[in-house]
């Protein structure tokens, strides 16, 4: 196969339950994850020479920092392969923002994995790609299942649930990032909340709120204009709000934008492969 191109879906966490610390400095986690339908397109192209990665956002890592790089060289491995990775290319066209809670760099690792497969014709069956994700990253797994599903562990034993009704999403952008390591310290710091996996929470929302106040200004400004749930997404900066009918997600959208928020609608999306 000379070429493939993937979609790269982002997700939220419905909920984010932190527990302990685990001996490999990970905390166990309990994610309700849900794909949305705003994505970044993933081509990986077949090219004698070294491997190589290109995007068109400015800023986005093209080298080991990029979470599909680290995707190649395991799957190059398991595949037999000696050696760095090579003959192939990987152009992202980013959509997803970057430090976000969004997911967009696992997600384009997940999909550079099934991509990288078939273009280099390696025999590593699904069982085995799932491992390779879980190596490259703790939400990298999730994006090889989609749609709504349980996290567990470090977040990456990932169990399929019962695909949600399609409901619409309105995502606000702060003019800031999260990074993943900060807000784990933060909450850390602070001393762990009682681990309660029946609810939806967001553990890690309220040490960012103290840090970030306008996260919380924004969902609540998402609540008040009628979200059925509104909360921050994994570690940040985005905030969500989800909306059972369009009319009432486009109308908060369209307000938000006034006044000055960057916001965009999504919707829910079902289990499927990128």
């Amino acid at each position: 196969m000379a070429s493939i191109t993937l979609r790269a879906f982002a997700k939220i966490n419905l909920s984010l339950r932190v527990s302990s610390v685990r001996p490999d400095g990970f905390h166990d986690v309990r994610t309700i994850l849900q794909a949305i339908d705003l994505f970044d397109r993933v081509k990986c192209e077949a090219r004698r020479g070294p491997f190589e990665i290109r995007c068109t956002r400015p800023g986005v890592p093209i080298d080991r920092a990029n979470l599909v790089w680290k995707a190649a060289e395991q799957l190059w491995s398991a595949g037999g392969r000696d050696g760095e990775p090579r003959d192939a290319l990987v152009a992202l066209e980013k959509h997803i923002p970057m430090r976000a809670g969004l997911g967009g760099g696992s997600s384009d690792a997940a999909a550079a994995l099934l991509g990288l497969r078939r273009v280099w014709r390696l025999r590593v069956a699904d069982e085995e790609l799932h491992a390779i994700a879980s190596q490259v990253g703790s939400d990298v797994p999730y994006f090889l299942v989609g749609g709504t599903a349980l996290g567990l562990g470090r977040g990456d034993e990932v169990y399929a649930l019962e695909d949600l009704p399609r409901l619409w999403v309105v995502l606000v952008r702060p003019p800031f990032g999260v990074a993943t390591k900060d807000a784990y310290a933060w909450w850390d710091n602070g001393g762990p909340t009682p681990f309660l996996p029946g609810s939806l929470a967001n553990d890690l929302e309220a040490p960012v709120i103290e840090r970030h106040p306008l996260i919380g200004q924004l969902r609540d400004r998402l609540r008040a204009e009628g979200a059925v749930l509104a909360a921050m997404s994994g570690s940040g900066s985005t905030v969500f709000g989800v909306f059972t009918a369009e009319r009432r997600a486009r109308t908060a959208a369209r307000r938000l934008r006034q006044s000055g928020a960057d916001a965009q609608r999504a919707r829910f999306r079902p289990r499927g492969r990128p």
